[in-house]
């Protein structure tokens, strides 16, 4: 009796074992290629061992992932900081999400046209129509790669995401805007050679506008300020894996969507890593961090072309406090070459 009495004290002052934290999480977008960045450290088991219990679900635009995190729906989200941004501006009493991460060092936003219109340079699309669904981050952008490249006179068009590319393949558009590593298969999808397409990615012509980052809520970050440090922990042991093979990356997206085409989202993915993640800038500035004065200077453009009602604080847009060392972050030794 005294044992078993003994026995039952002593577990009564034993601590309880930690539960996993929950974390909703919402992508951007669809489970394509890009997803494998988060669906790898999830179904390695990496948030796990960090004690997350991570639920990654898909998005449908960075203007809604941001929306969502803000509102509480979702803990932390994957959203172009342009739409942070906007959000923060147009919504100034409203609980503000920050971004604790940067993925897309460079905005994927382009611009993209067929050979045969002739448009082989920005100062080609000068009197053009072009078109893109209106909360495209390339179209929103416009106005600064057209500042940039001293282009007037153009008209748009807008349509639903799935006409853009069939829009411009039947004529009735000159160009559109959208992600390069997106809108590139899409053309060659409906029947256009690679060959046959000119990309003109922002970057490359005097926009060096940040892409997506990783954002937060306000009172996810309060309240769980170690689970966010191990968040971006798992995320950049999953980011080293990702980039030494995305083909095995790829698995995590067919397990998700047994309907995606294998090669296709592992070309989107690779296209993706060249393009934003495994850039000159990201490795100057190092990958996940930011370069102040380019953020105030992205804050200052974004407030202009987009004609927020205030303007944009880049000091409550950012918060590295929560990267994993330098060192830990160094993606770019296991990049294949």
């Amino acid at each position: 009796m005294f044992a078993t009495l003994s026995f039952a004290l002593t577990l009564a002052v034993l601590p309880a074992r930690a539960q996993d934290v929950p974390v909703k999480f919402q992508l951007d977008w669809r489970f394509e290629g890009p997803a494998a960045l988060f669906l790898v450290p999830e179904a390695k088991g990496y948030f796990k061992a960090e004690k997350l219990a991570v639920t990654v679900d898909a998005g449908n635009g960075s203007g809604g992932t941001v929306t969502r995190v803000a509102s509480g729906a979702y803990d932390m989200g994957f959203a172009d900081l342009a739409a942070l941004m906007e959000f923060q501006a147009n919504n100034p009493t409203a609980p503000k999400p920050v971004a604790v991460m940067m993925v897309y060092n460079d905005t994927p936003a382009a611009v993209l046209a067929l050979k045969k219109s002739g448009i082989k340079t920005p100062a080609d699309l000068k009197g053009k129509k072009l078109g893109a669904p209106v909360f495209d981050a390339g179209r929103k952008a416009w106005p600064i790669f057209a500042k940039a490249n001293g282009i007037a006179d153009v008209t748009w068009t807008a349509m639903d995401p799935s006409l853009r590319e069939t829009m411009l393949v039947r004529g009735d558009i000159d160009a559109i805007t959208g992600f390069s590593f997106t809108s590139l298969l899409n053309l060659e999808a409906r029947g256009v050679k690679t060959e046959d397409i000119v990309v003109l990615p922002y970057p490359s012509f005097g926009v060096k506008l940040y892409g997506n980052a990783i954002i937060v809520s306000d009172a996810f970050l309060k309240k769980n300020p170690e689970a966010v440090r191990g968040f971006l922990r798992a995320f950049t042991k999953g980011m080293k894996d990702v980039i030494a093979d995305p083909k095995a990356a790829i698995a995590t997206v067919k397990a998700r969507d047994g309907l995606v085409d294998v090669a296709l989202e592992e070309r989107r993915l690779k296209l993706a890593l060249d393009a934003t993640v495994l850039t000159p800038n990201a490795k100057a500035e190092g990958f996940g961090n930011i370069s102040a004065p380019r953020l105030s200077l992205m804050g200052s453009q974004v407030s202009d072309a987009f004609a927020t009602k205030a303007r944009v604080d880049s000091a409550t847009i950012w918060n590295g406090a929560f990267l994993p060392p330098a060192a830990d972050r160094d993606i770019f030794k296991v990049a294949k070459k």
